[in-house]
């Protein structure tokens, strides 16, 4: 659990990182954004606690994926495929 939160962490402080270059995916929606995939991400391995290792997996995969990141949208992008990951 607590490597996924940081894998979280650490798309989120990109995307605010990133935020002065698109005005679509504003500091604003990054942050909200993040909070969404936090709670995702609790609920998740609340209801399922035997499925934290796939998640974390899961969780991991994004946030390697977006670690060059350096655009806001891609930001948006990463937290959008998190939230698709966990849900999913």
């Amino acid at each position: 659990m607590r490597n996924m939160l940081f894998a979280v962490l650490g798309v989120a402080a990109l995307g605010l990182s990133a935020c002065s270059k698109a005005p679509e995916c504003t500091a604003e929606v990054l942050t909200k954004k993040g909070q969404e995939v936090a709670t995702a991400l609790q609920e998740a391995i609340t209801k399922d606690p035997a499925k934290a290792a796939e998640l974390s997996a899961k969780v991991q995969e994004v946030a390697t994926k977006y670690t060059g990141a350096t655009t806001s949208e891609e930001a948006c992008k990463a937290y959008d495929d998190l939230l698709t990951a966990i849900k999913g």
